[in-house]
């Protein structure tokens, strides 16, 4: 097929799939068919461009002073050649470019393919970077590909750049070109350049980082046993310890070895999250300028034989994913790696996939429905599920009128009539109009539907057969059910039967490991546009999140919203967040320690001025600070 011929057929492929409710068809690239899904999901636009920007960036970052003897050497190469090339760091943005043909420097300026906009794929669909970040693989995407109209008069390929100390990715290079026959040298051309770019972050790296990568490499050159490499900024793990630890563990780790790491070599049993324990080999890594980090080397109690390295074979772990399977599932918006985090999320998307009815545990904030709607669209749906609440009012009272709960995109509603909330039934069995099996009987079913019932446990004892009913029902029709509840139900044996599998989504401070990922994950899903700055992690580890992931996004949206510049900064959280107590605190107690810690943000930690400006002693200042747990920056 000629280059034409299949440009026309992606093209009428693409047309076909925005106007239905089908999938790709498989004349598409599976990971263009991918990214497609991806992009409907998030809503992307098709015939107009918008980024965000970021005027302000470092431009004399690792990355880029990596980067730039590379660029200058392809701007020297591609001089005069229709061909652009571009690096973006790790979120998509876009940091410098380099083009020598005016036209197409022009056609980049007008869809934003510039320095200081995102090119991230949740912002403008299907293209070589944002394909690139996303699947952490070398990606191309020629002419109709692309998801958005604008693009589709060039063609690009694109390489995720890696720390290769870390293995962290830290950017992406891309080339661009218009439309044409020159994609396969393009992506020789462009990983050519992705390595010439990591070499010179390896070259830049600092000589601890370069003793504990030798070390890491000695110790993991042979064998499989897990290893853990520990420095001040830096986390190296093989695979085998990598799936056996979380981020809580890893700063466990790192505490027992800082008081290990006196002797040159030492041996203790550290107890980790869960109630495990390993037994811990530390030896002392030291680099040219001193003390570069720790090694260590790690026995676990349940530690597998050589015969069965993973697992017996077809076994499975508890929620349904097989034993010693750390990938992550990337769920399209939601975000994280712990392991616990991944079972969970493997385990909804095989019960999307399979139409497996799936009942979904967790504490109020967790994000319990995301995660159906998530697993619902990784499925190929073509629907937006319908949700319903079961706590909602209007189905808890005698006579209670109003409107049926909100379903999706589809908008299906059902007639406005008073009923008895304990007979939802009426003759024949028939659900009363208004009721909630009603509700649940009326909503559109079939075959990539999903109906997502929420707060099951809210569901009495009397009204608990007639909604078992409608759920299966609508499961019978091949709607994928799913419902989520705190506790167990009253009717628990009627409505638990519902259900094939159930998971349970761990609290927020039980996945601490994830909050870098999550945090990245909610600032761009409250469209802020902003970073978070290195300074404010800490601060939000230590606290216990009672309101989950919802409480996190409260907070990170309206720190985003007041903020003085394009990062969210220590002094853009809430007071609350700046102390760690563990009591409850009074009204008065409360207002105290918020213009305590206002008082000490205005004035940048320094303590002597914070108190001239409240009109008392400094030793006062220190007194409430150690009394509240307020931590905050040191005055500069």
């Amino acid at each position: 097929m000629d280059s034409t011929a299949r440009e026309r057929n992606i093209a009428r492929a693409r047309l076909k799939f925005l106007q239905s409710a089908e999938p790709p068809a498989s004349v598409v690239p599976e990971k263009i068919r991918d990214s497609w899904q991806r992009s409907k999901h998030w809503g992307i636009g098709i015939d107009e461009v918008t980024v965000p920007y970021q005027p302000d960036y470092d431009r004399e970052s690792r990355l880029m002073r990596a980067a730039t003897p590379v660029l200058d050497r392809l701007e020297r190469t591609l001089a005069g050649s229709d061909v652009c090339v571009i690096v973006t760091d790790r979120k998509g943005w876009v940091r410098d470019r380099r083009v020598g043909e005016l036209r197409l420097s022009a056609h980049l300026d007008r869809v934003k393919l510039a320095p200081g906009f995102s090119y991230a794929e949740q912002f403008v669909g299907t293209n070589g970077i944002g394909m690139a970040l996303e699947e952490r693989r070398s990606s191309m995407v020629l002419g109709t590909e692309h998801f958005n109209e604008r693009l589709q008069k060039v063609s690009c390929a694109a390489s995720p750049i890696r720390n290769p100390i870390s293995g962290r990715v830290e950017g992406a290079i891309n080339l661009t070109c218009w439309n044409g026959p020159a994609g396969s040298l393009m992506a020789a051309l462009v990983q050519e350049a992705a390595d010439d770019v990591e070499r010179m972050l390896y070259e830049s790296g600092t000589t601890c980082e370069h003793a504990l990568l030798e070390a890491f490499r000695q110790a993991t050159h042979y064998g499989c046993r897990p290893v853990l490499c520990l420095g001040q900024d830096l986390l190296l793990a093989n695979s085998a310890a990598a799936g056996r630890l979380t981020g809580d563990d890893h700063r466990l780790l790192h505490e027992a070895a800082a008081e290990l790491g006196h002797a040159p070599r030492t041996r203790r049993r550290v107890q980790l999250t869960g109630g495990r324990s390993v037994l811990v080999r530390c030896r002392r890594v030291d680099g040219p300028a001193g003390k570069a980090g720790y090694l260590l080397d790690l026995t676990f109690d349940d530690a597998p034989t050589a015969e069965e390295p993973r697992g017996t074979a077809g076994s499975r772990a508890p929620g349904g994913s097989r034993g010693g399977d750390a990938r992550p599932c990337p769920l399209p918006g939601l975000a994280g790696a712990d392991p616990a985090w991944n079972t969970v999320a493997r385990t909804a998307a095989r019960c999307a996939r399979e139409r497996v009815p799936l009942l979904i545990y967790g504490e109020a904030g967790t994000g319990k429905a995301a995660l159906a709607r998530a697993a619902h669209a990784f499925a190929g749906a073509a629907w937006a599920p319908v949700v319903i609440d079961a706590a909602d009012p209007r189905y808890g009272a005698d006579g209670a009128t109003g409107p049926n709960p909100r379903y999706g995109a589809d908008g299906a509603t059902a007639p406005n009539r008073p009923y008895n909330a304990y007979e939802a039934t009426g003759p024949d069995d028939a659900p009363l109009p208004g009721s909630l099996p009603y509700a649940l009987r009326s909503a559109p079913a079939g075959p990539g539907r999903a109906l997502v019932l929420l707060h099951l446990d809210a569901v009495t004892t009397a009204r608990a057969p007639a909604v078992a009913q409608a759920l299966s029902a609508a499961a019978a029709r091949g709607t994928w059910t799913v419902a989520t509840l705190g506790r167990a139900p009253e009717g628990a044996d009627t409505l638990l039967r519902c259900f094939a599998e159930a998971v349970t989504v761990p609290p927020l401070r039980h996945r601490l490991a994830d909050l870098p990922a999550l945090v990245d994950a909610l600032l761009r899903r409250v469209g802020a546009g902003a970073e978070c700055s290195p300074e404010v992690l800490p601060l939000l580890r230590r606290q216990d999140w009672p309101g989950n992931v919802r409480q996190l996004e409260s907070v990170l949206r309206k720190a985003a919203a007041g903020r003085r510049t394009y990062r969210v900064e220590p002094r853009d959280l809430p007071p609350s967040l700046h102390a760690a107590g563990h009591r409850a605190l009074s009204g008065w107690e409360t207002a105290e320690r918020d213009t305590l810690v206002a008082a000490l943000l205005e004035a940048d930690g320094n303590k002597l001025l914070a108190a001239q400006r409240l009109g008392i002693s400094r030793t006062t200042v220190y007194r409430k600070m150690r009394a509240y747990g307020i931590t905050l920056p040191a005055h500069h």
